[in-house]
């Protein structure tokens, strides 16, 4: 078997054997198989496409390239969680404990974030001393005490990739949904939950824009956890609009919090609790809306919130700044961003909101920027709001005063006005299982 007679045959568009997918994938992980080749393997499933048993194979062989978590001790209690990422996402840092605390294990490893803002890990260590790093062994210690651990994505999980999404990004292949989809079932297969629910951003802050698209990639990842055994489920939802008010690591966390303590309502309460509910309807085996009226009563009685101290507490952080939001530092810089007109908010470029959190140090463009905890940005008005010129629309925050005037232009050509209100969209536009 040679890697160049498997790269000619899906340039030709025939399919692969798994036998042929795992020899090439494996050559790539060991260094057999050089990046040239692995690139052009790549081009041709961008061209070419795989089928439901390809795309399944490819991932099969992805997870199992390096170490795999095994959750099987917690029998079907497992769960866990991905979004394919959007402005304003802390939704794992508030599915995670209401899914605990109604007895669920929520194993959870997570990426650090490029682009907009921080990823999950990011926004968590705005907690001072929060771990992030753990052995095996005490990350499967602390799942079985608390319910939930959550840390960054270990080298050593699906190593194969981590090289090919790397190659994919420097050689424009990303845009294919069995490459897609087989990059991030792999992570969360090889991350070992038995339950696994999928957040489908669709939308202008989303990168996948039209609902046609998202349904495409929802479908290929659920047929691929179903052949692989696992239990899973997707929701497409909608990312025209941040999520929430805040855009940026502390900021979202302290409004994580707030949600917990049933402070705020609205947007983000509401998407948190129909994915924790679809995450306990699965694991208790219960319907969809009785697991949604657990979920909000794990909010109301302050369970959700309680398991969130604990849980932090035991990764090595200080569970004091819960109860007290305002001992996370502040942004020595502030501007309040004002409308220059009267009328309705008809749209919102979310993707060009995120670039204005990141212009003002709250995301990284490369691996190894650093983060500024305090930037961000907090929405006042959104789709649908009306305004008065003057009117407040946005506060940014920042350590350094000559980012914000470039941070404000982008935000405000992110806006469109009108004269009628606009018609929101759902929240969640459908689910796919």
């Amino acid at each position: 078997m040679r890697a160049k007679d498997i790269i000619l045959k899906k340039r030709q568009g025939q399919e692969l054997s798994d036998k042929e997918i795992k020899f090439f994938i494996e050559g790539y992980t060991n260094g057999d198989i050089p990046d040239y080749q692995a690139s052009a393997l790549a081009m041709a499933i961008c061209f070419c496409g795989m089928n439901e048993r390809e795309v399944s194979a490819l991932t099969d062989a992805m997870a199992y390239s390096g170490d795999t978590v095994d959750l099987s001790m917690f029998g079907g209690r497992s769960a866990d969680k991905h979004s394919t990422g959007g402005v304003g996402d802390k939704t794992s840092l508030i599915v995670a404990p209401i899914v605990a605390s109604l007895g669920g294990v929520v194993a959870k490893m997570s990426g650090r974030g490029l682009g907009h803002t921080g990823g999950t890990v990011d926004k968590l260590e705005s907690f001072p001393g929060y771990i992030s790093s753990m052995t095996s062994e005490e990350f499967l210690s602390q799942v079985e005490k608390t319910g939930i651990a959550l840390i960054g994505q270990s080298a050593a999980l699906a190593p194969a990739d981590k090289k090919l999404y790397a190659l994919r990004d420097a050689t424009s292949t990303v845009d294919s949904i069995p490459l897609i989809a087989s990059s991030i079932m792999s992570k969360k297969l090889a991350a070992g939950a038995h339950n696994i629910v999928l957040d489908v951003k669709v939308g202008s802050g989303a990168f996948m824009k039209d609902e046609e698209s998202a349904e495409a990639l929802a479908g290929t990842m659920v047929s691929i956890g179903k052949a692989c055994g696992r239990n899973v489920r997707a929701l497409i939802t909608n990312m025209d609009v941040p999520l929430g008010k805040a855009v940026g690591n502390s900021l979202e966390v302290i409004e994580t919090i707030d949600v917990l303590k049933g402070k705020l309502k609205g947007d983000i309460r509401e998407i948190c609790v129909m994915l924790a509910a679809n995450m306990v309807s699965m694991i208790r085996d219960i319907d969809t809306a009785e697991a949604a009226a657990l979920a909000e009563t794990a909010i109301d009685s302050g369970e959700a919130l309680a398991k969130m101290k604990e849980w932090i507490e035991a990764q090595g952080a200080d569970a004091s700044y819960i109860d007290d939001t305002d001992k996370f530092p502040k942004a020595p810089f502030v501007k309040t961003v004002v409308s220059g007109t009267d009328g309705y908010i008809g749209k919102m470029d979310t993707e060009k909101i995120g670039l204005a959190a990141s212009y003002l140090g709250a995301g990284r463009i490369k691996k190894d920027d650093e983060i500024d905890h305090k930037a961000g940005i907090i929405i006042e008005k959104k789709t649908g709001d009306f305004v008065r010129c003057g009117e407040k629309l946005a506060t940014l925050f920042t350590s350094d005063e000559a980012l914000l005037c470039e941070s404000e232009k982008a935000y405000l050509a992110a806006l469109t006005f009108t004269n009628e209100k606009a018609q929101k969209k759902p929240l969640v536009i459908k689910t796919v299982k």
